[in-house]
């Protein structure tokens, strides 16, 4: 975890909780799995067990040590509303993002159930971003319980898109990522699907990035959409900038 990620829609990660387990057909070849188990075999101590969900209460601090605002990832090696994250330890993340507010977080989960559950009690503040994961049309529901959340910023992660997710009600959701499964076993993405999301962004006027066409080697594939590159982003303050 930390400054400098990889991931082009953050600038970094932090992840006081890891591990994860699979809850749905975009999770077939999940990236943090993979890495988890490298980095378990490298040892690193966060990595201990595996990718068996496991809360790190020494590294709740970090954002605080962070002078330089950040845009931040929260538990990219984890899902923060999976069953087994004590509300408590919810509740301390929330509080550290509200100690060190000179930060933009981003959280995403697929549990929509404890979100819609839990929200009431989280304190929503705007510098905290809450998206779900849409893979596929059977997981639209998923953008309902976010909308009903106390979250400023609602966004959508549309990744790994695996199929057509046809008409979309984009009502009170302020961005929208979209991108193609990457790494061993990567499935693939089609044109259509993309055009069909962004046409619907660019009439409902929520912004949209295109992440990646994804593939075995998704570098040599890239990420431009009809000539161009899509970056856009809800608006930030001055101080943040993902250049």
């Amino acid at each position: 975890m930390g400054i400098d990620s990889k991931i082009e829609w953050t600038e970094s990660t932090w992840n006081p909780v890891t591990g994860c387990t699979k809850i749905s057909s975009g999770c077939l070849n999940c990236y943090a799995e993979r890495m988890a188990l490298r980095l378990k075999a490298m040892g690193q101590k966060n990595y201990r067990n595996g990718f068996k969900v496991t809360c790190h209460q020494h590294t709740l601090d970090i954002p605080l040590k962070w002078k330089k605002p950040q845009m931040v990832f929260v538990n990219s090696m984890s899902d923060l509303f999976h069953k087994d994250v004590p509300d408590d330890f919810v509740l301390d993340i929330f509080s550290t993002m509200r100690q060190a507010q000179q930060h933009q977080y981003q959280i995403l989960t697929k549990r929509v159930e404890r979100l819609a559950e839990l929200s009431p009690e989280l304190s929503w503040l705007e510098n905290i971003w809450m998206g779900v994961t849409v893979e596929s049309a059977d997981y639209k529901c998923r953008i309902d319980y976010l909308r009903y959340t106390g979250a400023n910023i609602k966004f959508l992660s549309l990744e790994p898109l695996l199929g057509d997710l046809g008409e979309l009600n984009l009502d009170e959701i302020d961005w929208v990522i979209v991108g193609g499964e990457s790494g061993p076993g990567a499935r693939p993405i089609e044109i259509g699907w993309v055009r069909n999301i962004r046409e619907q962004c660019l009439a409902q006027n929520v912004p949209f990035f295109f992440k990646q066409w994804g593939g075995v080697n998704k570098k040599k594939n890239g990420r431009m959409l009809d000539g161009q590159t899509w970056d856009n982003m809800p608006e930030l303050d001055n101080k943040f900038s993902l250049a």
